[in-house]
C-alpha cells in the first residue's frame, strides 16, 4: 500500500498543505488505497526538503506533480479519460494558476499577517519540545516571508493580495458555474488540485479576511463542501 507523508489534519481539513491534500483527494478520486503518515521523523526524510513525498513499494516520489504522474502511470486512474484535449489543455492552465499563484496568497495570509499566525504557528509547531517550539516557528517565518518576498506577493499591501485573490477566485467562479465539477459530473485532475486548494480559503477552519473575501464566492464554497462529503464524510479531519 502506499504511504503519503503530509502534515496532518489541521484547520478542519485532511491536510493543512494544498500539495498534500491534491495528492490526498487525487488518490481517493481514483480509489487508490493509501495509509498517511505524519511524523517529525518521516518529514526529515523528505527527498526535496519538503512535503509531500510518498513511499510506494519501496519507491520514493517526492512532489506532488511528479507524484501524480508516478500515479497516472502505474495505476492508470482513468480520471482524465472524459476529457478532450482542449479540456486538459484547460486543465493545465488551471492548475498551474493555482499552484503558482493561488498558492502565495494563501501562504501569505498564514505565515506573513500577523492577524493569523498565532493559529498556525500552534498548529504545526505547538507540540514541538522546548526550545524547538519556539525557534523552529521563528526560522519557518522568516523563511517563509523571504520567499514571498523572492515570489513577489510580500512586496504589495494587503488591500492588493486580497484584490488579486478576488479576480482570481472571480475567473474560478465563472468557469465552475453551476455544475458538479469543473468539466462536468465526472471529476477529474483539476477538482482535485482546485479542491486542495480552495478548500484551505473557503471551508477550513482558519478566519482571516482573505478566507472571508474568498467564501463570497457562494458556487466554490459549494463545490468544496461537496467534495468533502464525497470524499471525507468519515474522516476526523
Amino acid at each position: 500500500m502506499i504511504t503519503l507523508v503530509g502534515f496532518g489534519p489541521k484547520f478542519g481539513l485532511a491536510d493543512a498543505s494544498p500539495f498534500v491534500l491534491k495528492v490526498n483527494v487525487y488518490m481517493k478520486m481514483s480509489g487508490i488505497a493509501f495509509t498517511t503518515v505524519t511524523d517529525f521523523a518521516a518529514f526529515k526524510k523528505a527527498p526535496k526538503g519538503k512535503l509531500p513525498y510518498i513511499v510506494d513499494e519501496g519507491k520514493c516520489i517526492a512532489d506532488s506533480f511528479f507524484i501524480l504522474k508516478h500515479l497516472q502511470e502505474k495505476y492508470g486512474s482513468g480520471l482524465d479519460d472524459h476529457l478532450t484535449i482542449e479540456q486538459k489543455a484547460g486543465s493545465h492552465v488551471i492548475i498551474k494558476a493555482l499552484e503558482e499563484h493561488l498558492y502565495w496568497c494563501v501562504v501569505h495570509s498564514r505565515w506573513v499577517k500577523d492577524d493569523t499566525w498565532p493559529t498556525v504557528k500552534q498548529a504545526f509547531f505547538g507540540s514541538m519540545p522546548f526550545p524547538l517550539k519556539y525557534v523552529v516557528p521563528w526560522v519557518a517565518r522568516n523563511n517563509m516571508r523571504t520567499a514571498c518576498l523572492k515570489q513577489g506577493i510580500g512586496k504589495h499591501s494587503d488591500e492588493e493580495i486580497l484584490a488579486i485573490t478576488r479576480g482570481m477566485l472571480a475567473s474560478l467562479s465563472v468557469l465552475l458555474g453551476e455544475k458538479r465539477y469543473f468539466y462536468g459530473e465526472k471529476p477529474s485532475t483539476v477538482d482535485a488540485v482546485a479542491f486542495a486548494f480552495l478548500a484551505q480559503i473557503t471551508i477550513s477552519k482558519l478566519n482571516n479576511p482573505l478566507n472571508d473575501m474568498a467564501r463570497t464566492f457562494h458556487n466554490l464554497v459549494t463545490y468544496c463542501e461537496r467534495i468533502e462529503r464525497t470524499y471525507y464524510a468519515d474522516a476526523d479531519s
